[in-house]
């Protein structure tokens, strides 16, 4: 096992399985405790008391990797209400998933929406909380010579914005995850990992060890600059995606062990 990289710090988000969810939440979350995983993110609670949830994580031993909150739910009275869920079930880490075309469409766009970060990350922390971003490919569109990307966490304050950087959409936009890992370093607090294959042409996820990303690296390189969360998401499935999610936490537990 390499330097700190222990089992605990793998997880699934449970996006994966989004419609299994949606029909039994709770349910859900004690089988996919019983798959492997020792900590689950969150998309989505589907109406469910916070009480609730907390009992079932603490009945399966199953710990909380973040959850992704979206960018409106980070406003006035919905914020208090986050804060006050999410401190409930034992969660420290939000991260907004996306933001909408109007917050990203031009340099000075992703120069408001840093600032806007910046606030939020503020009010976060003052609650104990960690905030982050979690990037799709769109991130990595150029105004000028920078990225948005670029822009948003060169403008945003490293000690309020984190990173959740998605490995998988980074290569989509045909850059190295380990040359974003290795400038960012600690700010970045989880890794979305899901492998990726080409089919007509199209690139789509796949379950890790299936395709074209080197998964070992990306642990190895996290883990080198203190990564807390490996944590799987699969968009795309040739079949059921609670299988897929078996199969993801059992190929990660062998590329984890070696």
């Amino acid at each position: 096992m390499r330097g700190m990289l222990q089992m605990g710090n793998a997880a699934l988000q449970l996006y994966s399985v989004r419609e299994a969810a949606e029909k039994d939440f709770l349910g859900t979350v004690r089988k996919v405790a019983d798959m492997g995983y020792d900590a689950i993110q969150f998309a989505g609670y589907f109406n469910t008391p916070a009480h609730e949830l907390k009992t079932v994580l603490d009945e399966k031993g199953i710990t909380v990797a973040g959850s992704h909150i979206m960018f409106d739910a980070f406003k006035d009275v919905q914020l208090i209400e986050t804060f006050k869920y999410n401190r409930e079930i034992g969660n420290d880490l939000l991260i907004v998933p996306a933001i909408a075309p109007q917050y990203r469409d031009s340099e000075d766009a992703w120069k408001r929406t840093a600032e806007e970060f910046n606030k939020i990350g503020q009010a976060c922390k003052e609650e104990g909380f960690t905030f982050a971003y979690h990037n799709h490919s769109f991130e990595f569109e150029k105004f000028g010579d920078a990225t948005g990307f670029d822009i948003l966490f060169g403008n945003s304050d490293p000690e309020l914005v984190k990173i959740e950087l998605d490995c998988y959409w980074a290569t989509f936009a045909d850059l190295d995850p380990m040359d974003i890992i290795n400038k960012h370093g600690d700010r970045i607090v989880s890794l979305h990992l899901k492998d990726m294959t080409v089919e007509n042409d199209e690139k789509r996820s796949i379950e890790i060890g299936s395709g074209s990303l080197d998964i070992e690296s990306l642990l190895n390189v996290g883990t080198k600059n203190n990564v807390k969360w490996f944590i799987i998401e699969q968009e795309k499935f040739d079949g059921d995606p609670m299988e897929s999610s078996k199969i993801n936490i059992a190929n990660l537990k062998k590329l984890m062990n070696k």
